[in-house]
């Protein structure tokens, strides 16, 4: 069933093939994106963290300096992905009681959106921690990635229903 009133996807052509969108005469705005992720660790992994006693390392500064490093090479691991510059990066890192919070904010004053940016800072992060913990407890996984927030842009601000990010919104426009 075709939808009359959907509009055309813009990384399509009019033959249906992938290409990437001209954005050339789009003017360069403010634009914010945060993203998480989370990776599920047994207690035994958690336990290495909290002590500071990971055999590879400190596996929260690897994870942390590698989503910010991951960031800026978007475009080569997204074919479609504007290279656009990654003006700031910060991925935080919050210990939980089974597993790991992973907070990736990623700011640009460009011609297009940072979402796919934070997305891969707090993916490429998980999978740091992964790469440094797996030798304590194989079953680590990522649960979960996903963009929270974005700001700027044509499209103004989205902010994931439910999240703490939408409640947060709530009591600034109220007061």
């Amino acid at each position: 069933m075709k939808n009359e009133d959907a509009q055309p996807l813009p990384h399509l052509n009019t033959s249906g093939q992938a290409h990437m969108v001209d954005i050339t005469g789009k003017q360069p705005t403010v634009r914010q994106a945060r993203a998480r992720a989370f990776v599920q660790c047994s207690p035994k992994i958690m336990a290495a963290l909290q002590a500071g006693e990971v055999p590879k390392g400190d596996a929260l500064a690897v994870a942390r300096i590698g989503g910010i490093a991951a960031s800026k090479r978007t475009p080569l691991l997204l074919p479609l992905a504007h290279p656009i510059g990654v003006h700031y990066c910060a991925v935080d890192i919050r210990l939980a009681e089974d597993g790991v919070e992973i907070l990736a904010t990623c700011r640009t004053a460009d011609r297009t959106g940072i979402e796919m940016e934070a997305l891969t800072a707090a993916s490429v992060a998980a999978l740091n921690l992964i790469d440094m913990v797996k030798g304590v407890d194989k079953m680590v996984s990522i649960r979960e990635c996903y963009v929270l927030e974005k700001r700027g842009g044509r499209s103004g601000t989205w902010v994931r229903p439910g999240s703490e990010q939408e409640a947060e919104a709530k009591e600034v426009d109220h007061g």
